[in-house]
């Protein structure tokens, strides 16, 4: 009798595990098709003091500068900061047309061409995909409903961020 019982109760803990298995992967392949591939790439900042954040960015937080811009005068206009392989702050100047703050968020796609047609096709509103010359980068812009801009960002091979992101140690 003992052998029964113990039959009925893998027969049963197998069947849970299918359905329970079967159950979770249909859950994660529709979070597949809702995120697919997009992750936390950058967070811009706009700063009050270049130089003083700058130097809290690499020398009390410890990142470094994976690339930096300035403009013909040598002030500086936009700096990447590398926190890990795929995570860096986009750091600015603030100024009157841009307060000190967040200014954006960077959600990386590994094919932005297709991810603007996916959230297109969901009723979101974005700007056309375009290149930026300066960093390699291929952009489009959604605005979430408070109005947080999202930068939807691919880094292709010649990217500054992807050569930073493969130089990392």
């Amino acid at each position: 009798m003992q052998g029964i019982t113990a039959y009925i109760r893998a027969t049963s803990l197998f069947a849970a595990g299918i359905i329970g298995g079967t159950v979770m992967m249909q859950a994660s392949a529709a979070q597949e098709n809702l995120g697919a591939r997009l992750r936390l790439n950058h967070v811009e900042i706009a700063v009050k003091d270049f130089q003083e954040s700058l130097n809290f960015y690499t020398k009390v937080m410890g990142y470094r500068v994976a690339y930096a811009f300035s403009n013909p005068d040598g002030k500086p206009t936009t700096t990447f900061l590398q926190i890990n392989r795929d995570t860096f702050i986009e750091m600015v100047p603030a100024s009157a047309n841009l307060p000190a703050g967040i200014t954006h968020i960077g959600i990386w796609s590994e094919e932005v061409n297709a991810t603007v047609t996916r959230l297109r096709q969901a009723g979101a509103t974005l700007t056309d995909v375009r290149p930026r010359a300066q960093t390699g980068s291929r952009l489009s812009n959604i605005t979430h409903p408070n109005g947080i801009r999202l930068e939807l960002n691919e880094q292709p091979a010649a990217s500054l961020m992807r050569k930073a992101m493969e130089t990392w140690k």
